[in-house]
């Protein structure tokens, strides 16, 4: 019982600070970038990415050590939308992560780089789309939790 509480709120944890790394890259990429910007969004991006790899550890953990077995899990189709949509996110960030790479090995190169604002709007555009799948994954795990409201 123990162990599932600690995977559970260890999962939760990870969520949360996902959401806020993905939500500070959005903030950054609202104004113009300079080169600090740039820096921070390489470095906010590696650890939503690192954290998104954990949260798929922690969350195996729960289908193989949690309470509610996977079973609950199998059969639960909230839990397939959750899943979908957390991969969905997953595929969508490639685009950000490739790009503010590209920019920071530009910096590298160049010091005076600055991207085109229509790129910076574009991974703008990529990541609110992600938030917006975020929000969805937030409805589906209530959804999840208890079996569609039933």
């Amino acid at each position: 019982m123990l162990t599932d509480f600690l995977l559970a709120a260890l999962h939760h944890l990870l969520f949360f600070g996902l959401v806020a790394m993905l939500v500070a890259e959005a903030v950054l990429l609202r104004g113009a970038l300079d080169r600090a910007a740039m820096q921070r969004l390489a470095g906010i991006d590696l650890g939503y990415g690192l954290s998104a790899m954990l949260l798929l550890v922690v969350g195996a953990s729960r289908l193989l050590f949690g309470i509610k077995g996977w079973d609950f899990y199998a059969h639960n189709p909230w839990f397939h939308a959750k899943l979908g949509a957390f991969v969905l996110v997953g595929l969508l960030s490639i685009l950000p992560t490739l790009r503010f790479l590209r920019w920071r090995k530009a910096l590298a190169a160049n010091p005076g780089f600055l991207p085109d604002a229509a790129e910076v709007a574009k991974m703008r555009g990529v990541v609110r789309f992600e938030l917006l799948l975020v929000a969805a994954i937030f409805v589906f795990a209530a959804a999840m939790a208890r079996h569609g409201g039933l």
